[in-house]
Order: structure tokens, then sequence, then C-alpha cells
């Protein structure tokens, strides 16, 4: 092609069925998380060193709202609001994603560049699917036109067999005769876990739309990646102040924090709880 066009492409199977395994989700929120996830690696590849974005996606469908972190480094991490969620299947036999997702909601996008303030961009859910929803924030709040293409195959022991997708963007220079001749062959492509089932590769999934014009400049490894520890929840704890903390030492004598990312759980007995309280008075002079 004469103009440009910028493509990612991702496998994800193994990240997917992370997510489902720590959280515990049913088909029809593994679907849609994964989606999700999907997403939000490719636009992670996007970013540079330390660049970070989270992925927000609220609409008025039963699973609440799903968040997915993600960075350059191919670190993913997310999870829904209720995994428990399984519908069944639409009008072509398929998991409904975009009733678990509703309408009537937003997706929103925040992306950490090291500035002074972070990069936010926000449109309406327009299907819930979430190809199409990643599809319209692109064109709308980025100016880019994209094409997005997410999938995720669920097994019948709920287990994820594939899943993955691709970014196609348009950059300038590109003619109508090319445009066309793109939106015919992505229009063309079998659904993206098809592709997967095939045993076709990220690779071979972008040269179903661009032809033998494709050229690799960087591959990665994605992988479930959480910021939580227990040092992390040790100083939430502390954060908490001397009189709370107190409280839960004296009259629960036991805390549990269980992390929204990753689903780990942090258990403190009474000795540990005290440990913290002293820590927080000495710090106090108290």
């Amino acid at each position: 092609m004469g103009g440009s066009i910028r493509v990612f492409a991702a496998r994800t199977t193994r990240l997917v069925d992370e997510m489902r395994r720590r959280h515990g989700t049913l088909p029809t929120a593994t679907a849609a998380l994964g989606r999700a996830a999907t997403a939000a690696a490719m636009m992670g590849a996007m970013l540079k060193g330390d660049e970070k974005l989270t992925v927000q996606i609220k609409g008025e469908g039963p699973l609440g709202q799903i968040v997915v972190d993600a960075n350059a480094k191919g670190e993913v991490r997310g999870y829904v609001d209720h995994p428990s969620v399984h519908l069944a299947s639409n009008s072509q036999g398929k998991l409904d994603v975009a009733g678990a997702v509703g309408r009537n909601g937003h997706l929103h996008i925040i992306k950490d560049l090291g500035l002074k303030e972070p990069y936010r961009g926000s449109v309406p859910i327009i299907s819930g699917e979430l190809g199409e929803d990643f599809t319209y924030y692109f064109a709308v709040s980025e100016q880019t036109p994209s094409a997005v293409g997410l999938g995720v195959l669920v097994d019948t022991d709920g287990s994820v067999l594939h899943a993955g997708g691709f970014i196609i963007q348009i950059l300038p220079g590109l003619t109508d005769a090319e445009l066309d001749k793109l939106e015919r062959a992505i229009g063309a492509m079998p659904p993206v876990t098809s592709l997967l089932d095939q045993g076709e590769t990220p690779e071979e999934i972008l040269r179903f739309a661009v032809g033998d014009d494709l050229q690799i400049h960087d591959t990665m490894e994605l992988r479930f990646q959480c910021k939580c520890s227990r040092d992390r929840v040790e100083r939430t704890l502390i954060s908490m102040g001397e009189e709370e903390l107190r409280s839960l030492a004296e009259e629960e004598g036991k805390a549990e924090v269980v992390c929204h990312f990753c689903n780990e759980a942090y258990s403190f007995d009474k000795p540990q709880l005290e440990a913290l309280l002293h820590r927080v008075k000495a710090k106090n002079g108290t």
C-alpha cells in the first residue's frame, strides 16, 4: 500500500485464562473481561517506557464495571465487578457479552504518560460487544480511524480455549482505493477465535487484512502481573491510623484484605495487627 497503516495483534489465551482462574468468572463474564484485557494489552503496546493505561467500562448490564490496567511492558491485570454473570446465548448462538455489559454507559481510557495530568478519553458504549466500542473510541477520542476485532472462546469446562484480537489503524496517506481494499479485507475476515482455532498466529491474522506487505517491527510477551504485595497491604493498614488499627486488633482480632485486580488474599492475625499498631505508635511517638 502506498499509504500507511499501523497494526497490532495479540494472542491472549493464557492471560485471559489466568484472569478467569483468579476471579472465578463464568463464561459470559470471562468473555467480557477477556475482550477488554486483550484490547488493553494491545493499547499498552502503543505506549513507551514506564507509560501505562487503565480501561474502565461501565454499562447498565449485570456485569457492573470492568477495569483493566496495562503497560508498555506487556503486563496486564483486571477484574469485573460481578464475575458470576452468565447469560443465555444471543441470537447468533454466542456468548451475550453485549447483554452482560449493557448500554447507557461509557468506555473510559486513562493514560499515564508521565505528564503532570493523565490523558483521559471517554465515549458512550455503542454496542457492548466491546470491539465496536473500542473502534468508536479511537475514531472519536483519538481521531484515528481504526478497526478493532476481539474474541474469547470458552471451552465446555469454563476454561479459555482461545482469546485474542487485532487493532488496525489508518494513518495519513492512504488512498480511497487502498482504503476500500482494506475495508473489504477486514470485512471478509473470519472471527478472531476461528482463526486462532485454525492455528493462525497473530502475524498470520494481520496478513488476512493487509496481505504480504506486513512488516513486523516488534513483538512482546503478554502476562498477568499485579502490583499488590503484603508490604503494600501493610502500608495501607498502617495508613488507617492508630485508632482504627487498634479496633481491628482488639475487637476483630484479625483482618483480611483481598486485591481487586488479582483476588490475592492477605491475612493478618492479632499479633501481626498488634505489630503494625506498634509501628504506628512509634511513628506517632505515642
